[in-house]
């Protein structure tokens, strides 16, 4: 399957450089990163981010739960007993741990993540996929989140969160990895280094044009990925604001 691949130029030192050319990309990518980086600014957040940072987690698995066809209610007595939500809390707790080796070893991340998301999913767990070019989109993948390009935060967390769904590297709990995965990215290039952001709210919210701009991504096409990026750095935006929400609701 065709993906952003298709648009980057060969020979270039930064394969994901020519993204930024798209039309409008370079503009919203900068205002997601403002819009995120105001939200750590919040009087609330300066001390107090770990409450904002703890509700946001939540909301976040809830989200993506139900984007995979989970529930979003959580039982007043803690009990979870649909997998589909069950895994996706346990990956919330996790991306604190799974962090330094997102930083190190990607790929051994995304292991790890679908264990959690997909344990009581049932198949294998924690092993790719063996079709055929999995393995080498991967790779490339945990190249570019090692070190292999520096454009702006927001569109490699885009191209992270793209990559996977279009991917779709796992036999069960693609979007919960995918979406977790974006998470630990956006952590990573500073985009959001304290979690605090809930883009996974604005996705289930939209969810058919979350789903139809994964689709234009997937298609390689440029004004398909033209369109995802703008989606994604839109959600990064009203995470922001959900995440502005937390905050404010703590000092009332």
């Amino acid at each position: 399957m065709a993906t952003y691949r298709r648009v980057v130029c060969s020979g270039v030192t930064d394969p994901l450089a020519p993204l930024l050319d798209l039309p409008g990309v370079a503009d919203a990518v900068a205002a997601a990163r403002d819009a995120v980086f105001q939200v750590h600014r919040h009087r609330v957040n300066l001390r107090g981010w770990a409450t904002t940072a703890a509700e946001a987690s939540v909301r976040a698995a809830r989200a993506s739960a139900a984007l995979d066809g989970g529930p979003t209610a959580i039982p007043e007595d803690g009990t979870v007993s649909d997998p589909v939500l069950a895994g996706a809390l346990r990956v919330a707790e996790s991306l604190g741990v799974v962090f330094p080796t997102w930083q190190r070893a990607p790929l051994q991340a995304l292991a790890r993540l679908h264990v959690l998301a997909g344990a009581d999913l049932g198949g294998e767990l924690g092993r790719p996929r063996p079709a055929p070019g999995v393995s080498s989109r991967l790779d490339l993948l945990a190249q570019l989140v090692t070190g292999g390009t520096s454009v702006p935060g927001p569109l490699l967390v885009a191209v992270v969160h793209g990559e996977l769904m279009s991917l779709a590297p796992f036999d069960t709990a693609n979007g919960v990895v995918a979406r977790a995965a974006s998470r630990l990215a956006s952590i990573a290039t500073g985009v959001d280094p304290k979690s605090l952001a809930v883009p996974e709210v604005f996705c289930l919210r939209r969810q058919n044009d979350y789903a139809s701009a994964l689709h234009g991504f997937s298609t390689g096409d440029p004004d398909g990925i033209t369109r995802w990026i703008l989606f994604h750095c839109e959600a990064l935006e009203a995470g922001a604001r959900e995440a502005r929400g937390i905050a404010d609701a703590a000092t009332t």
